[in-house]
């Protein structure tokens, strides 16, 4: 169907709505700089802040790629949409009244308006439903849980509307569809009523639960997160996902928490919706929390629009599933952190606490105290590597020095390197300032190497660390989510000699993997399946994706890899398409594998051909110097010279050279015949590295072939 053709008037209040830096915040991080912000630009690869967004001009424009415009044309260009579709979508979102020139597709427009206004109605009436369930008779145990079990006040339960839902199983159904008037099917698609397995009816969601009303940015209604008042499980159940609430999107207290986030220039993200509650009671009123999920990009992108100084501080609990939901979430910030976009730091209670249990035995003072105090997130990071080993057994000092220089590689800046390997090695050496400057500089090297061999300038080219990393990923991905190909894949690994992965936490990963594979299988059936013998049918029917995340969560050794593994347990919409190939992107991807491994080996081939040429022209000078030196005065009436061959050199790398006297006849050679000839005889090593040379850039070829499929080939291989 066509898109309705807009009035001048909705697209004159769109441009006059859409505020430049509010459109292009939801999707790149912006820092005030003067009367500008600045961010990475998300239409070329950018490394470091290129893209300018004027608030005055209400433009953007990145001085790397060239691309500008308004709000308008930076949606149609990020989302590949139509113009008409981005100026609905704004519409929309700032709740403009939409014009068409057309009545039919006008009418249709406002339909669909008109149900998401209908679902947040329905959901404010839900609402107030169980505020209004909180203060009757069945609701005063849950009133009871909140005032003395959680210490609130009544004026924190009508600021949060906190309610409750009753133990029945139709309550709220039977209230909205006879008092409201409101058909089943909207409050399903509101996510309040579940249908019945036989098709008869429907039944609450949520029963004998305290309610926490969930809101957008404006303050609307979009969801319900209920805690578990008689220990069904889960403790904590929210709302669905539906039309107007998507858990990755929104925030928890983020309609009250944003003016004082702006004022504090600092945002505190906290697990659950009471530790908010019971932060906003204390007077700290810049706190949020995630709906459940670990903190997604999204989120934190709206939150740095709310701060000019980009700072995050992440209070999540200190139990074992706080500290991955920390991770978690580091691994979605890191790299704004080390491209300085972000101000990320982690705050620790003590004591195993929340900051609800906190405030109850501390109070607001200490708690703002620790938040001044707050660890930068690497800092965060290191003493999570060091905790709980004994750095005076060789083993666990090596498993720390490993993760270290891991986690240090990535600092892009030398200086903020060498402060934190200074620091790292005093915390290693126990204070002992000699050992502290060898441990430092050993740290140094390491640091160097492992960013050489991720970055190297020397053997690769811009761009191949990340061809690797990805081809690399693909597989593991591969192994993940297609259990049927899992013995297929480690066969073809086998063969292809591929089974060392290049980058350290694939190869960490994958050696997890085989230990769990090794614990079902039983000892020894493994390595039959990497060499085809047995079938491994048995691999298919492991959940690998949540095997693997319980091994790295129970064993601390390996919690730097959680922040790994997150991509690959939760592909994007593109690599879930490509999985639907699984033939063809391991065909691809193992070719990659081999073709940066082959490209490693055509330079060092070329390298070493060179060396040894010119090796061998300065023993054929020094053999001919030698020779001449060694030679007797010819006779008048012979015309021949008599030579006497030194003794046999050793050449490093080439075979033994042959005496100089074999390789002239009695009379007199042409001095350039002479030199090809013992130029040809010195020439042999260096030869079999041209020779090797030109066979690997033959298998290159074969790769690329590998690596390409063709049109007609993805037609033809069925999606799996």
């Amino acid at each position: 169907m066509a898109s309705p053709r807009l009035h001048p008037r909705t697209i004159e209040a769109v441009k006059e709505r859409a505020d430049i830096v509010d459109v292009v915040g939801e999707h790149v991080v912006l820092k005030k700089k003067g009367r500008e912000f600045v961010g990475i630009c998300p239409f070329h690869d950018d490394t470091s802040p290129s893209m300018t967004v004027s608030p005055a001009k209400q433009f953007y424009y990145c001085f790397s790629c060239g691309a500008g415009g308004n709000a308008i044309k930076f949606l149609m260009e990020l989302q590949r949409g139509s113009f008409t579709d981005v100026v609905l979508e704004l519409a929309r979102k700032y709740q403009l009244p939409v014009e068409t020139l057309e009545g039919p597709q006008q009418e249709r427009l406002r339909q669909q308006l008109s149900r998401r206004e209908k679902l947040h109605r329905v959901l404010t009436l839900a609402a107030g439903w169980f505020q209004a369930q909180l203060r009757s008779p069945e609701g005063a145990a849950a009133l009871a849980y909140l005032r003395e079990g959680r210490g609130l006040s009544e004026a924190t339960l009508e600021s949060f509307q906190l309610g409750y839902a009753p133990s029945g199983w139709d309550g709220l159904l039977r209230h909205l569809q006879q008092v409201e008037r409101l058909e089943p099917e909207l409050l399903e698609a509101a996510g309040l009523v579940v249908p019945r397995k036989g098709g008869s009816g429907h039944y609450d969601r949520f029963r004998q639960r305290v309610m926490v009303p969930i809101r957008d940015r404006q303050g609307r209604v979009i969801g319900f997160g209920g805690r578990s008042l008689d220990g069904a499980e889960p403790k904590y159940l929210n709302s669905p996902e539906t039309e107007v609430f998507e858990k990755g999107k929104h925030l928890f207290g983020l309609d009250r928490a944003a003016d004082p986030i702006r004022r504090a220039d600092q945002a505190v993200v906290v697990e659950g919706y009471f530790d908010v509650i019971a932060l906003h009671a204390a007077g700290i009123t810049h706190a949020v929390a995630a709906l459940g999920t670990a903190l997604s990009r999204q989120q934190i992108t709206q939150l740095c629009r709310c701060c000019d100084g980009k700072r995050l501080v992440l209070n999540f609990d200190s139990d074992g599933a706080g500290v991955r939901a920390a991770q978690r979430a580091i691994g979605e910030a890191e790299q704004l952190a080390l491209q300085g976009q972000l101000e990320l730091r982690v705050l620790h209670l003590p004591a195993g606490k929340d900051p609800d249990d906190y405030l109850k035995a501390h109070g607001p003072g200490d708690y703002r105290a620790l938040l001044e105090a707050a660890p930068l997130w690497l800092d965060w990071q290191i003493e999570q590597v060091l905790a709980g080993r004994d750095l005076a057994r060789a083993d666990q000092f090596q498993q720390a020095v490993t993760a270290l220089v891991e986690l240090l590689g990535k600092l892009p800046q030398s200086a903020v390197r060498s402060h934190y390997l200074q620091r790292v090695a005093e915390r290693l050496s126990g204070g002992q300032a000699r050992l502290t400057l060898q441990l430092e500089d050993d740290l140094r090297q390491q640091v160097r190497g492992q960013r050489w061999h991720g970055r190297s300038s020397r053997w690769e080219q811009p761009g191949e660390a990340g061809v690797r990393e990805r081809a690399e990923a693909e597989v593991l991905r591969l192994y993940l989510h297609c259990p049927t190909w899992r013995s297929r894949i480690r066969a073809n690994l086998r063969h292809l000699d591929l089974e060392d992965f290049a980058l350290q936490h694939h190869r960490q990963l994958w050696a997890t993997i085989g230990e769990i594979e090794e614990d079902n299988l039983g000892s020894g059936r493994l390595e039959q399946v990497n060499r085809g013998i047995d079938p491994g049918q048995e691999l298919a029917d492991l959940d690998l994706p949540r095997l693997l995340g319980d091994r790295l969560v129970l064993d601390g050794d390996h919690s730097t890899l959680l922040t790994r593994l997150t991509p690959l347990l939760e592909p994007s919409d593109v690599q879930r398409l490509s999985l639907g190939q699984p033939e063809l992107q391991l065909r691809g991807a193992t070719a990659s594998m081999e073709r940066q491994r082959t490209l490693k080996r055509c330079r060092h081939l070329l390298d070493a051909w060179s060396a040894q040429r010119l090796a061998t022209l300065e023993h054929c000078i020094a053999q001919l110097l030698e020779a001449s030196a060694t030679t007797a005065p010819p006779a008048p009436s012979a015309g021949t010279v008599s030579l006497v061959s030194p003794a046999p050199a050793a050449v490093p790398g080439s075979a033994a050279l042959q005496p100089l006297a074999d390789l002239l006849p009695a009379p007199l050679l042409d001095m350039e015949e002479h030199i090809d000839q013992l130029f040809a005889s010195l020439n042999v090593d260096a030869l079999r590295f041209q020779e090797a040379y030109y066979s690997e850039r033959r298998y290159l070829g074969e790769l690329d072939q590998r690596r390409c499929a063709g049109y007609e080939e993805i037609l033809a291989t069925p999606a799996a």
